[in-house]
């Protein structure tokens, strides 16, 4: 991997512990599977465009990973004046105490209108626990940071081209690694994990096709990209651009299809993207404030299953854990919970638990005991225990350095 410009020493030691309408430009037919054919081009040569060249930053020669990530927080703040990473030590009651702020090497970003969700899109972090990967997107600098994780420590690795213009997006699956960019009609880029670092996958490079002129631009940028259980298949999201779930098939080199399958969703605004425990694709309809599960086919295709009504308004974010599913309500400042029954079935657990304001993404401790709900307002994350049946219990929440319109969170 060719090393371009090395991250200054001072990033490193700064290290703080702690105290509808669609007009899409496509040049290749893309297939639908409702409506009419939309059109799609692939990007030649990605890696030949200085645009999309890789900016390699590695701070060592070799990834430390492995340290895992037991019982810990990780909170992106997108600050434009300079992102951070806060990390959080996660007690046995589930309540949060400070152990860390790490520089990610880059600028955050705020998309045009946004209030409380300035990347306006779920998946702005993304944690392998197994390896000690986390992975940050630097919105202003169109970059990504690749983290070690060691418990509640960081060590910052490696900084990286995005591939594109303002990341919002990352999902990791094994050694590969998917980017989405929101800017400029939206893009995916992969990445092959090595021992070396990140490296950008030549030819994975695809266009979006989405119009970059529509208005407001936090409704109407890509919302998240997201690997399929079994692996074989990225799902992106348009929101108002489009209102499809696009789905690529991923080639046994790690690359894409030359065109997604196109699945429109007319009004729905497709945002926040989970998986049930069955493999079933669960979406956020931003346009309807509902939650929907569908069968994902292998040709992908997306059938629906069922849909629910939250009753609140900004339903975009989702989150799975067991048989339960959170949903994050902006406008609102709610969290709705789901119950996720046979064949993608969906029944409200209870009534909406109210929260700071903006409620935004979410996460859950892997043994579903606890949730911790961003708030973007005021950059404040709400810590919530879960009952068996899905009942929210609030026990305390942090407020985050530097956050406010802060979006990603991850716990190991």
């Amino acid at each position: 991997m060719t090393v371009q410009n090395r991250i200054p020493a001072a990033a490193e030691a700064a290290r703080v512990p702690a105290p509808g309408a669609r007009k899409r430009k496509r040049a290749l037919r893309r297939t639908a599977t409702f409506g009419t054919a939309a059109l799609g081009a692939a990007l030649a040569a990605a890696l030949a465009s200085p645009a999309l060249a890789a900016v390699a930053q590695p701070v060592n020669a070799h990834l430390g990973f492995g340290g895992g990530s037991d019982r810990a927080v990780f909170v992106q703040t997108d600050n434009t004046a300079g992102n951070e990473i806060i990390a959080y030590a996660r007690s046995a009651s589930g309540t949060l105490t400070e152990a860390g702020a790490y520089p990610t090497g880059g600028l955050g970003g705020q998309t045009g209108g946004s209030v409380a969700d300035h990347l306006s899109s779920q998946g702005s972090l993304a944690l392998d626990r197994a390896a000690g990967v986390l992975v940050a997107v630097n919105a202003g600098s169109n970059t990504i940071a690749v983290f070690s994780v060691h418990g509640d420590t960081l060590r910052l690795e490696q900084v990286i081209g995005s591939g594109g213009t303002f990341p919002v997006s990352v999902t990791i699956r094994g050694d590969l690694a998917y980017v989405l960019n929101a800017e400029n009609g939206g893009s995916v880029q992969g990445f092959r994990i090595t021992p070396g670092g990140f490296v950008q996958l030549p030819g994975s490079n695809r266009e979006l096709g989405l119009d970059p002129t529509l208005t407001p631009q936090f409704v109407n940028t890509p919302g998240q990209v997201a690997f399929s259980p079994d692996g074989r298949q990225i799902i992106v999201t348009t929101k108002a651009n489009g209102n499809d779930i696009d789905v690529f098939a991923v080639r046994a080199d790690g690359g894409l299809s030359a065109t997604p399958t196109v699945n429109s969703e007319p009004g729905t605004v497709p945002f926040g993207i989970a998986f049930d425990p069955a493999g079933d694709l669960v979406i956020a309809n931003a346009g309807t404030n509902t939650l929907t599960t569908f069968a994902l086919k292998p040709s992908g295709t997306v059938t629906p299953l069922a849909t629910a009504a939250t009753g609140q308004s900004a339903t975009c974010w989702v989150t799975a854990s067991r048989d339960l599913l959170f949903a994050g309500n902006a406008g609102s400042s709610s969290e709705s919970v789901f119950e996720d029954g046979p064949a993608g079935s969906l029944t409200a657990v209870g009534n909406p638990v109210s929260t700071d304001a903006g409620t935004i993404d979410s996460a859950a401790s892997p043994t579903g005991r606890f949730l911790y709900i961003q708030t973007g307002v005021s950059g404040i994350v709400d810590e919530f225990t879960v009952s068996r049946a899905g009942g929210l219990t609030e026990i305390g929440s942090v407020t985050v350095p530097g956050g406010g319109g802060d979006e990603g969170i991850v716990v190991g």
